[in-house]
């Protein structure tokens, strides 16, 4: 393995702050939150961040319709989700919200840089307009008939029957979803950004391999068809940052949200006071920058935000990782069938680690869809963590304790089994960076199967009732516990919760990929209680039926 010590900043895309955390948003979370931990075990420096997505007009309504205002919706909702997302484990450097005075002032920064190179153009526009809400319509809140199939209740931006694209008020007979009125066409000025004046260096980025083949291949259509300049305006009343000199203009909170990863990274820097933010932001040479971000939003992260970072004099990222959807029981999740399961139901019913782990089974290097087959879900936590991993450490520390006063046996009984695990060390690592956890999931569960094989060819149940086989029994439960230390070490990113009360039981110090192939021996260990129980039928139905 590499000693060169790597810098790396690491971002999952941000929540919007108008809901609570389901277990689609936690494909991501755990994927990033993996591969932080993997890397970190790994020696190097990983900093996770992640905020709140705090502008928009959804926010600004469902803060009204709830009588707060948008900052009480964020702050209380952002707790809500920040406290989800721990209680999976997830590990975050820092937790912040784009509603912040670094946001604003970094976005005003970029915003200004882009005016000075020419990249902002001014033009007027005609939009769909509430006469009844006095507002201006995103085109997610008109619906109508689909001008090409003709299909009904269709969203203003695009038709999820036939797929075609158009403006709101090409609908036929639109309606306003917040009054239920027909919008009326308004004109408004608006600021766009030139992409299109960065389309060589956009080029030159995606042929660099910072992207998956299948997402580079995807962009290739918009150049063929050539980039369009990207509205970044949106008009008051709205929830967000008011663009300067531009009074009743606000900034789109696509332009923002993005930004906020390098103002939720400012805050950690200034909170910490030992971080150089220009070293991660305005120079690329010793640091490295992964966004990993779902398939539906990889053209703002892989176009639009390299782009406005070059544009800005700040540095691109080293990579853009898009992942899939979750489906449940192969169909999308649906509140109508009872498979929009939210982080919180599932929290009364099951351990978190068991997703971590399934969801890590599932995920590899591809941008393709997970399902969670809840059958297949139990039977592979109860068969893998229980029957195989957690097994071994129950068949083996019992006779420890019984008969040995806790002490591990001061020799190594098969040193080849042990060499074997200890030979995937670089492996599973590499697997685990490169994101191809399906693999490194499969590859820690083989060598658990050997473990139990040799356990199981051992026997040291049958060795203790024979005279004089004690020290051979305690050697084999040594070697059963010093391989279920290494396999814990690699699932340790999957299994954060557990490992620490591995380590607390083997009264060892926190694994990591070094300290996990040195050998316990003549050690004093506590005496073993349950790890982690069995998912039953009954557990899976109640998560369905609340």
């Amino acid at each position: 393995m590499t000693t060169q010590k790597r810098q790396i900043l690491a971002t999952s895309a941000l929540i919007y702050a108008n809901g609570p955390v389901h277990l689609g948003h936690l494909v991501e979370y755990i994927q990033t939150d993996i591969w932080s931990r993997a890397l970190r075990l790994q020696g190097h420096t990983c900093y996770y961040i992640c905020a709140n997505d705090a502008h928009g007009t959804p926010i600004m309504l469902s803060a009204a319709k709830r009588g707060i205002t948008p900052e009480e919706l964020i702050q209380t909702v952002g707790k809500e989700q920040q406290n989800d997302l721990e209680a999976f484990a997830i590990h975050f450097d820092h937790f912040y919200t784009t509603h912040s005075q670094e946001n604003q002032t970094l976005t005003e920064l970029i915003y200004q840089r882009l005016k000075e190179r020419g990249d902002i153009e001014v033009r007027t526009i005609e939009q769909a307009f509430d006469s009844e809400q006095h507002m201006f319509l995103p085109d997610r809140y008109v619906k109508g008939t689909c001008p090409r199939c003709k299909t009904p209740a269709q969203y203003g931006d695009s038709c999820e029957a036939c797929g075609a694209t158009y403006s709101p008020m090409e609908l036929i007979d639109p309606i306003s979803t917040i009054s239920d009125t027909t919008p009326v066409t308004k004109t408004s000025e608006h600021f766009f950004f030139r992409i299109d004046h960065h389309t060589d260096l956009l080029k030159t980025w995606i042929s660099q391999k910072h992207l998956q083949p299948q997402v580079a291949n995807k962009l290739q259509e918009w150049f063929d068809v050539g980039l369009k300049a990207w509205d970044i305006t949106r008009d008051a009343p709205y929830f967000g940052f008011e663009i300067p000199d531009a009074p009743g203009k606000y900034f789109y909170v696509w332009l923002d949200a993005p930004i906020g990863y390098m103002s939720t990274f400012k805050h950690l820097c200034e909170t910490q006071g030992d971080i150089d933010f220009s070293a991660f932001w305005e120079r690329d040479d010793q640091t490295e920058l992964h966004h990993f971000v779902g398939k539906d939003i990889v053209y703002f992260h892989a176009l639009f935000w390299p782009a406005m970072l070059h544009a800005a004099d700040f540095r691109v990222p080293t990579a853009v990782y898009s992942h899939g959807f979750l489906t449940i029981d192969g169909k999308k999740m649906s509140k109508s069938r009872g498979t929009f399961i939210e982080a919180s139901r599932y929290l009364k019913h099951l351990n978190p680690e068991y997703l971590r782990y399934y969801f890590a089974a599932k995920l590899n290097a591809d941008v393709e869809d997970i399902d969670l087959n809840l059958m297949d879900f139990m039977q592979r936590i109860n068969a893998d963590l229980i029957g195989k991993v957690v097994n071994i450490a129950s068949r083996c520390a019992g006779f420890i304790s019984k008969h040995f006063d806790h002490r591990l046996a001061s020799n190594c009984h098969n040193q080849a089994l042990y060499a074997q695990l200890i030979q995937q060390n670089m492996t599973i690592a590499q697997l685990f960076e490169a994101r191809q956890f399906s693999r490194a999931v499969r590859t820690i569960m083989e060598l658990a199967d050997d473990v139990n094989a040799y356990i199981n060819d051992e026997a040291p149940w049958k060795k203790m009732k024979e005279e004089g086989r004690e020290n051979e029994v305690q050697a084999i439960c040594t070697m059963g516990l010093n391989c279920f230390k290494v396999l814990i070490a690699y699932l340790k990113p999957i299994l954060p919760i557990t490992a620490e009360r591995v380590e607390n039981f083997l009264k060892i110090q926190a694994l990591d990929w070094a300290n996990c192939t040195i050998f316990l021996s003549d050690h004093e260990i506590d005496t073993f209680s349950p790890l982690l129980t069995r998912i039953t039928p009954e557990q899976i139905e109640a998560l369905m039926n609340e």
